[in-house]
């Protein structure tokens, strides 16, 4: 991975310790902000604390830009006389309690061995990618030397609709390929909305193939960091209360959602129609007695305008608390935080819908309006390096739990569908980006902007053969011949001799 300074992000580290400021203790004995720095105390500082990464892109607003001025192969038959390496002429069990060689008979109607009274023989599939792969280990090599990061909207899914090419590429990923090797990839998202567990379920109902928690990114996942800084926290965005679940699951202490505050004073959204369940599944308290540390944006939001008025109160009032308005909102604004910034998000429509990045932008632009000057902002999700960086984390452990390994592999492939996320992100990490045509970007040859360093397919599955036999060679196949290694279904009569 390529290394990164301070003075790659224009970050200036501080000469002496005299040039750092302690930070302020905030209401309800949360970790306060010095009006002068605008910056968090790092929670801890002996290791185990979150990491701060360096944010690639400015933290001013982008609202003016977007506004109008006016407004491997080894031969079985070969190796078939050694009895002491692959190809043994042995059938290959499923249990100890199968393979006692005196209960198998040959042949049945089909050519292959039976035994009476009991299953048909099965060979267990990973003793025999375990052979083909001691006889390859220089293939094998290569294979654990590389990994996929795959984007899911629009390369793998629509929505909830399969993309039928995602489901062939994780197979052969997942050990249906030459080597029965499992190749790892990871899936790195600017998704958001659900507690990881349930759209891991979710994923692997869609795309035939199991999706771990330990392989899987969304937006707001780098997000849980944040627990050990604030402690009254608004979350918005998601359907119902699912991102308050997962605010809950990621350690926040103190969670409000927009629905408990027009529960507690429905004034504050007078175009809201605010049901007798919704209330009834709120948590109303007085707010005008609570300060909320900050705002974090987890996934889309239901109702634009609801979550916006509520927003832009609290980024004008005295330190996160409703019904002030602060005289200076610059130096008493509480921060913002957003999971990730994609303006256009592929969906089940056939054109892209808008996205995080619009709400972020209109915000923005209203921001401005009302105060004067640029609301300044975090964005996590892709193209951000601390994204990227917590995907080498992931990418590390998910190494080690496949090969016991942990380590990052040197050739890591990103398979996205958005230029402005997917590509430019991988580009500036020193990936291998493919842009795929099955999402987002429906442009020529390549993007012009932000142009896929590995190329351009119609598919993701396409891309996964590109990279495997680039990485493999161009004779890797993309199917674990079961019947062609096991010495059981090769030749039944010379097996059995053998076995005499």
């Amino acid at each position: 991975m390529p290394a990164f300074d301070d003075s790659d992000f224009e970050v200036k580290a501080p000469n002496d310790p005299s040039q750092l400021q302690a930070p302020s203790n905030g209401a309800n004995g949360s970790l306060g902000v010095s009006p002068k720095t605008h910056g968090i105390p790092i929670p801890s500082e002996d290791g185990e604390g979150p990491i701060e990464v360096p944010a690639t892109r400015s933290s001013i607003s982008e609202a003016q830009k977007y506004m109008h001025n006016l407004s491997v192969s080894p031969s079985q038959k070969d190796r078939r006389s050694s009895r002491n390496s692959f190809g043994a002429s042995l059938p290959i069990p499923r249990s100890k309690r199968q393979s006692r060689l005196s209960s198998v008979h040959y042949p049945n109607e089909d050519g292959r061995p039976t035994r009476p009274g009991m299953p048909a023989i099965q060979p267990t599939r990973a003793l025999l990618a375990s052979q083909v792969q001691s006889m390859s280990e220089g293939m094998v090599k290569k294979a654990k030397n590389m990994a996929f990061a795959f984007d899911i909207d629009g390369v793998l899914v629509h929505g909830d609709r399969l993309i039928p090419e995602g489901k062939r590429a994780l197979e052969i990923l997942n050990g249906d390929n030459e080597l029965g090797i499992k190749i790892p990839h990871i899936f790195l998202t600017n998704g958001s909305g659900k507690p990881e567990q349930p759209r891991c379920d979710q994923l692997s109902k869609i795309l035939g193939n199991p999706v771990s928690t330990e392989q899987f990114i969304q937006s707001h996942t780098p997000m849980s960091a944040l627990a050990e800084y604030y402690n009254t926290v608004i979350v918005v965005g998601g359907e119902g209360y699912k991102c308050r679940e997962v605010a809950e699951q990621y350690g926040f202490k103190d969670i409000v959602v927009p629905n408990d505050i027009v529960a507690s004073d429905p004034t504050i959204a007078p175009y809201r129609v605010f049901t007798a369940e919704e209330r009834a599944s709120s948590r109303p308290r007085d707010f005008t007695k609570v300060n909320i540390d900050a705002i974090l944006v987890f996934s889309d939001s239901r109702d634009y305008a609801t979550d916006m008025q509520i927003i832009m109160d609290l980024l004008r009032s005295e330190n996160g608390r409703l019904g002030t308005v602060a005289k200076d909102p610059v130096s008493q604004r509480i921060p913002i935080y957003f999971s990730q910034g994609d303006l256009l998000c592929p969906t089940e429509h056939p054109i892209p819908r808008m996205s995080q990045g619009a709400f972020r932008i209109g915000l923005e632009a209203m921001y401005r309006a009302l105060t004067g000057v640029d609301l300044e902002r975090v964005v996590y999700g892709k193209p951000e390096l601390a994204t990227y960086k917590y995907a080498d984390e992931v990418m590390s452990s998910w190494m080690e739990q496949l090969h016991g390994e942990e380590k990052l592999p040197e050739n890591i492939y990103m398979v996205g569908d958005n230029p402005a996320s997917d590509i430019i992100g991988g580009n500036m990490y020193g990936w291998n980006t493919c842009l795929v045509r099955t999402g987002v970007f429906q442009g020529g040859d390549n993007d012009e902007n932000n142009p896929a360093n590995f190329g351009v397919f119609p598919n993701v599955l396409d891309a996964v053969q590109t990279a495997l036999k680039k990485q493999l060679g161009d004779d890797f196949k993309m199917h674990f011949d079961e019947d062609g290694i096991n010495p059981v279904f090769i030749d039944h009569k010379a097996s059995a001799a053998a076995v005499v």
